[in-house]
């Protein structure tokens, strides 16, 4: 049997790096490799899409959208990380609803979805849908990311010589109230008003925790989201019992937590998780594995 042929358009950025370090270990694969001299010329890349079954794209928006044409007339499927088509493509997030599996196993184009808006939509979806809360409901979420999440120059940043005390400390961003992930976390959610959402970025490289507060009763949340989690293989939904919750916890991992705290009148629910896991490359390789016919969990961590 021969095996499927992947693509990495864009392999030298965070993400891309990432994802070709992980799936060099896999036996079931062919990794199509670019020379360096040649990830910007056209006609190679557009050779590269054409022999591949699939292809990730790693690039910023506008590169992505411009990298889809290059792949017009072939039968290669595609997983986008960018922002670029999450909000008209198939979304990458197998446990959204009964039928998404299927929905990404039959498509050709998949977009795979945010950090932050993962850990939103695994909170704010099922709720929507239980009718526990309403979909013009006021939503207020922050969510604390490592550097990683900034990508190649935000490391440097961190990482570089030229680091200062200021970067020591947590740092709110987005301060606009129009970050790039707001429009799928109001579309894939359900939500008909835009969520209110703070990102905060901080001196730690990878992990992620996103943070909702409710005026509802903590153990009718917990019970929702456990249900709808309940056969999920990669998430796990907890009533908590926490003094502190950090946000590196579920580094390492391609695995999604959701902590449910509060009482009977507030709830605090959180999503623990990797950006550059489940937020990230996990997610991208769940997908390609759904897409490929492959065991779902096949190469996570």
């Amino acid at each position: 049997m021969n095996k499927p042929k992947i693509y990495i358009d864009g392999q030298a950025g965070t993400t891309g790096l990432q994802i070709l370090e992980r799936l060099k270990e896999r036996e079931d694969l062919e990794l199509i490799l670019i020379a360096q001299a040649d990830r910007k010329d056209p006609e190679k890349r557009k050779e590269c899409f054409a022999k591949a079954d699939l292809a990730f794209l790693c690039l910023p928006d506008q590169a992505a959208i411009e990298a889809v044409s290059l792949a017009e007339g072939t039968s290669t499927k595609i997983i986008d990380a960018s922002t670029a088509h999450r909000t008209s493509w198939v979304y990458g997030f197998p446990e959204l609803d009964p039928d998404q599996r299927k929905k990404i196993k039959e498509a050709k184009y998949v977009a795979n979805p945010g950090c932050h808006a993962t850990g939103f939509i695994s909170i704010v979806h099922p709720l929507i849908q239980a009718n526990l809360i309403k979909p013009d409901i006021s939503i207020h979420a922050f969510s604390l990311t490592g550097y990683s999440g900034g990508g190649k120059s935000m490391i440097q940043q961190y990482e570089g010589d030229q680091a200062n005390d200021l970067l020591k400390s947590p740092a709110i961003y987005g301060l606009s109230m129009q970050h790039k992930h707001i429009p799928e976390m109001q579309k894939i959610s359900g939500l008909s008003r835009k969520p209110l959402f703070t990102p905060i970025v901080d001196d730690y490289y990878n992990g992620m925790l996103v943070s909702i507060q409710f005026e509802l009763d903590a153990r009718q949340v917990f019970e929702v989201l456990n249900k709808a989690y309940q056969d999920q293989p990669l998430i796990e939904v907890e009533f908590g019992n926490n003094s502190f919750l950090y946000a590196n916890a579920m580094k390492n991992t391609d695995h999604l937590k959701l902590y449910v705290h509060g009482n009977e009148e507030q709830t605090i629910v959180c999503a623990s998780f990797d950006n550059l896991g489940k937020g990230a490359c996990g997610a991208a390789i769940q997908n390609m594995n759904i897409m490929l016919g492959f065991e779902e969990t096949k190469g996570l961590r």
